[in-house]
């Protein structure tokens, strides 16, 4: 027979355990410092951008530096983004819709993650292929 003591069970737990408001704290701090020190380069390589054609655009984007700036800041931003709806949520909703709202957040900040990922890397490593939306050049429509 195995017996808890009262101490012995609570060890572990509390305010600073894992997964706690603390660690939530400390996730938004360092992300919050990132962004600070990410926001100045993107912005730099996005006013950079501006006015290129989109040859241009490719080319400029197939470089490292924009392309990994791009990158660093939208990941750090949206997940910076993901755990502070978390904190949002957590405080102002109560059971399912709790459960739904965290899905929702969380799926469309790794859904924006993903689609910005997939687009810097067709930039930088496929920039000879066509645009996706547009139609082939001997294309006609019809509107009736």
């Amino acid at each position: 027979m195995r017996y808890l003591t009262p101490r012995k069970a609570a060890k572990g737990l509390g305010a600073a355990g894992p997964g706690s408001a603390t660690a939530q704290h400390w996730s938004m701090t360092v992300s919050a410092v990132a962004l600070a020190i990410l926001t100045p380069a993107f912005i730099f390589v996005i006013a950079s951008a501006i006015g290129l054609p989109r040859e241009g655009v490719l080319d400029y984007f197939a470089r490292p530096y924009p392309a990994i700036v791009t990158a660093l800041f939208l990941i750090v931003g949206l997940l910076h983004y993901i755990n502070g709806t978390q904190i949002m949520i957590d405080d102002y909703l109560d059971h399912a819709e709790r459960k739904v709202a965290t899905i929702a957040a969380k799926l469309f900040g790794w859904a924006v993650i993903a689609a910005a990922v997939y687009a810097l890397a067709r930039m930088a490593f496929a920039p000879d292929l066509p645009p996706a939306i547009l139609l082939p050049a001997d294309t006609t429509i019809v509107i009736h």
